[in-house]
């Protein structure tokens, strides 16, 4: 077991969101006296929350899929996750649906969903199944055992080579899984995945189709009160272990004497720590809190060469109508899938049509909306703004239009005349309200080539002291990669802690 770290030890982390969170909550269980800076108005980063004529609308994300990284976030302190935030199961896990009418219902029921594959594609029941074989020894891999390892040295991948080259690593997931399975639609249902953490399905490593396994594992989770309820729960554990939370304090610079962190300005202020982790964007980290040092100014140019993930365009909607015909969550997919997913990747302009996920949480907790109503959020993957540097207090409005129009003809009927509010979050608020380079809804793009080491390491090549968590370094984003990337982190901080 290792020491405690020293009395006295203090840390600040500079975010809020899951990421962030989950690293204090480690540090402030481990006895370093730990603040987390927020520059919005309420916790949660990506989870910040909406509430608007008594409808709740959660921003961010909305699955929770590996409850058992929470539970254990809860017990390093010796609480319960479940004495701060109860945790629904959602099934099914997701309803994918296609324009032609076909749909299928994907749950962690093998015969049920074993009948839904024979009536699609009877020749793909068994390819399934070498499909999900693949998908558990990734898991086993990539998430079990380096999720929550930092990669700070080169020979870390190369010790991990052998295993991803068994697993062709180098393939595509929807490469991989075409291997295995041959109607057109399983192979989107089996490959969209990637696009939940910010990959191309067509170019993202096949190690991501760890998160078929990952789902099978734990099951599709969603919080009472919504994902918000989560980020509260979290917070309050925080606070009860004696942390502190500053919102509307947001971090001007970081401060470095003599090559190591003496502490930050925010709000003003100095404030002196012994360590800093940043939960921000990893270029704004370097570019803006730390742009003042070469090291901060060379960092942001590497990083600004890099790839990022696409934007999403998010409406939230309130309705003044239950919608009993639609589950949780809800994929649409659109008519072209490779020829899509290029333009929300590669392309200039906003693609003509889209693939939408549809978030109907009143299928769950009917609390997030009034009686008799229901809340919503629809979002579509866009291309970023360095790709597509688009005027979107033009192109919203309109996009979102076409948006209605779409679900009010395929999905639900009544629509506009039922709609009591509604909102918008395009690529321009991700860059503004989260200081996402380009507007990227996931950070950098989750390539081979910029996994693991090859990732913006948890802790800085050069400034000992000063670390990141969250989506932009190992593992990558999605409340499981940031949980885990907060594992990776908090160990190599309280390892500092010690010296």
């Amino acid at each position: 077991m290792n020491p405690s770290p020293s009395q006295g030890a203090t840390a600040a982390v500079i975010g809020s969101g899951f990421g962030g969170l989950a690293l204090a909550m480690r540090l402030q269980a481990a006895g370093v006296r730990t603040t987390v800076f927020e520059s919005r108005d309420k916790p949660g980063g990506r989870a910040y929350v909406y509430h608007d004529q008594g409808f709740t609308f959660d921003a961010g994300p909305t699955v929770i899929t590996d409850p058992s990284a929470l539970e254990e976030l809860f017990a390093l302190s010796g609480r319960k996750l479940s004495d701060y935030v109860e945790l629904l199961p959602v099934a099914p896990f997701y309803r994918l649906c296609w324009e032609d009418g076909t749909r299928l219902d994907y749950a962690n029921d093998q015969e049920a969903l074993d009948a839904q594959l024979r009536a699609l594609s009877p020749r793909d029941v068994e390819g399934y199944q070498r499909f999900l074989a693949y998908s558990r020894a990734v898991f086993e891999e990539g998430y079990r055992k380096l999720g929550t390892v930092p990669f700070l040295n080169f020979r870390d991948m190369v010790a991990a080579g052998p295993a991803l080259v068994q697993l062709q690593a180098w393939r595509s997931v929807y490469a991989k899984v075409a291997s295995f399975i041959e109607d057109e639609k399983l192979r989107q249902v089996f490959s969209f995945h990637s696009l939940l953490v910010g990959g191309n399905p067509f170019e993202t490593s096949s190690i991501y189709a760890l998160i078929h396994a990952l789902e099978r594992e734990w099951g599709v989770w969603f919080p009472r009160g919504g994902t918000g309820a989560l980020v509260q729960g979290m917070l309050r554990c925080f606070e009860d272990m004696g942390g502190t939370l500053r919102l509307s304090t947001p971090v001007e610079r970081i401060e470095v004497q003599g090559g190591r962190i003496t502490g930050l300005m925010a709000g003003g202020e100095h404030h002196a720590f012994d360590q800093v982790a940043s939960n921000a964007d990893v270029v704004h980290t370097y570019e803006r809190l730390l742009g003042h040092t070469p090291r901060g100014q060379a960092e942001a140019r590497r990083l600004k060469g890099k790839r990022f993930s696409m934007s999403l365009f998010v409406v939230h909607f309130g309705l003044s109508k239950p919608q009993p015909q639609l589950q949780h969550h809800t994929v649409c997919f659109g008519n072209r899938y490779r020829e899509l997913i290029h333009e929300i990747f590669h392309g200039s302009e906003i693609p003509e049509d889209f693939s939408l996920y549809l978030h109907a949480p009143c299928a769950t907790d009917p609390s997030l909306a009034p009686p008799g109503c229901s809340s919503h959020y629809v979002l579509a993957p866009v291309p970023h703004l360095g790709n597509a540097p688009v005027d979107w207090s033009v192109e919203g409005p309109r996009l979102r239009d076409r948006i209605f129009d779409y679900l009010e003809q395929h999905y639900m009927p009544g629509l506009r005349e039922s709609l009591v509010t509604s909102r918008m979050f395009t690529p321009e608020d991700f860059q503004t309200e989260l200081n996402a380079h380009h507007g990227s809804a996931f950070s950098l793009e989750p390539v081979l080539t910029q996994s693991a080491w090859f990732r913006p390491h948890n802790r800085d090549a050069e400034i000992p002291n000063m670390y990141i968590v969250g989506a932009g370094t190992h593992p990558g984003a999605g409340v499981p990669g940031v949980v885990g990337s907060a594992k990776a982190t908090a160990g190599l901080m309280l390892d500092g802690a010690l010296q």
